[in-house]
């Protein structure tokens, strides 16, 4: 990383702790200077979004990696609030829909938000880190 560029900042959102704690430590691999942050659900999320919009706009996320599943709010209900809510109109976060679900209505119905770039399955693995951040730099050894 030059000295201009800012580390990669990513928001996990996903209610499975031990899937968040793998998920971190393979992004660390590809990126040991990341920015993770984890919520675990979508209106905890969400209202950091806000904030971070409000307040501290220097830490929006590069990117979003959501869960469909979880409690309180689940990835299909923060995407509607987020759209609602026109919290990025410049695009600058890149969202990744992050499931195990295999069900293509739920692959199509990722598709249908604008918002979201693709649709990632679980377990992440060094492969799909490097599709996911293929437009940044990835030390993988």
């Amino acid at each position: 990383m030059n000295v201009n560029q800012k580390p990669v900042n990513i928001m996990l959102v996903d209610d499975d702790e031990i899937n968040n704690f793998i998920t971190v430590k393979l992004i660390r691999k590809g990126f040991a200077d990341a920015e993770i942050s984890t919520y675990l659900n979508g209106r905890l999320a969400i209202n950091r979004l806000k904030d971070i919009f409000n307040n501290h706009p220097e830490q929006i996320p590069d990117y979003i990696l959501l869960d469909i599943n979880m409690p309180i709010m689940n990835g299909w209900e923060f995407l509607e609030e987020y759209k609602s809510s026109n919290l990025d109109p410049d695009k600058r976060i890149t969202i990744y829909i992050l499931s195990s679900s295999v069900f293509s209505n739920d692959i199509d119905k990722a598709r249908s938000f604008s918002s979201v770039a693709n649709f990632i399955s679980k377990p992440l693995n060094i492969e799909s880190i490097k599709e996911v951040f293929g437009g940044a730099k990835v030390h993988v050894g």
